[in-house]
């Protein structure tokens, strides 16, 4: 007999969020909000997944009443968003884009308080000026510190302190680099491909962006100065820092650049996607980026 047709039910299993249902037996979950969140993952693209009935879910036992559905279905819903977070932010590495903010910051303090030092230096010893030549082998704090009051002496102890942090903080952001982005850092080198990174919002951000995109990352300023007002449009942004574009002839730059963001796109897509080194793409990229540099 077929049963579909004869006095055999047809037992369906239906499932929500909270329990199966076969037939006319319930089969709840523990309320736990791991196993909970668990399931509602694997439900999310199951087109057969019943839609959450409070009423059902107090039917079968689950929760005693409405007001016990919502409260665990809340926790629930904050403990999943709350791991979908921690999963992104484990992929995107936020941590190597903080770092490049910071030494960013540190960048500015360094030539802030420098240019103020020059100028409370200036006020103490009218006779000096940024064109004064220089004793070969010492650095212009160290002249400073020389005609300096004892304020003005400790004000340069701290820059120099800041040097040496900053010095370190780069090595740290160029050996995350290599480690989360191996292929960008492989071509552009660590620091040039954090910097990208943390100016595209994240390493899944640069992943989607165009080599278009990638070459004028960093130049903001010169694209909506080119939109508004029809100037020229910028050839490179962060990308110039990269030794090969500016240290090419004026001319090749832009090719360079060019070339070098068409390379980035994919390196940063199996940075992403796959997260490991790729010495075979690694290869014909720099090939490729330093036969752009070449004359013709």
């Amino acid at each position: 007999m077929n049963p579909n047709e004869g006095s055999y039910p047809l037992l369906l299993m239906k499932s929500y969020w909270f329990l199966d249902r076969e037939g006319g037996t319930c089969h709840a979950l523990p309320h736990d909000q791991r196993i909970l969140a668990e399931r509602i993952k694997q439900l999310e693209g199951d087109k057969t997944a019943e839609t959450p009935d409070w009423e059902y879910a107090v039917k079968c036992g689950f929760v005693k009443n409405r007001g016990e559905y919502l409260d665990l279905l809340h926790a629930t819903a904050l403990f999943l968003a709350a791991d979908r977070i921690d999963e992104e932010s484990k992929v995107d590495h936020p941590e190597l884009i903080l770092m490049v903010k910071m030494l960013d910051e540190i960048d500015t303090v360094i030539n802030l308080l420098s240019e103020r030092s020059v100028e409370w230096y200036r006020a103490l010893n009218p006779e000096f000026s940024r064109k004064s030549e220089i004793p070969r082998g010492r650095k212009l704090r160290d002249l400073m510190r020389d005609g300096s009051d004892e304020a003005l002496g400790e004000i340069l102890d701290e820059i120099e302190q800041l040097t040496r942090r900053r010095s370190t903080l780069s090595m740290k952001v160029s050996a995350k680099a290599a480690e989360f982005l191996p292929n960008c850092s492989a071509l552009a080198g660590g620091l040039v491909a954090a910097r990208l990174a943390a100016e595209a919002g994240g390493i899944r951000a640069l992943a989607l962006m165009p080599g278009s995109a990638i070459q004028v990352l960093g130049a903001r300023n010169a694209l909506f100065c080119h939109l508004s007002t029809a100037s020229p449009p910028p050839k490179h942004g962060l990308v110039y820092q990269y030794r090969g574009v500016h240290g090419s002839r004026k001319e090749r730059r832009g090719k360079v650049a060019r070339v070098l963001a068409a390379k980035l796109a994919i390196a940063a897509k199996i940075d992403y996607y796959r997260g490991e080194s790729d010495p075979v793409f690694i290869e014909k990229a720099q090939e490729t980026i330093l036969n752009a540099g070449r004359s013709p």
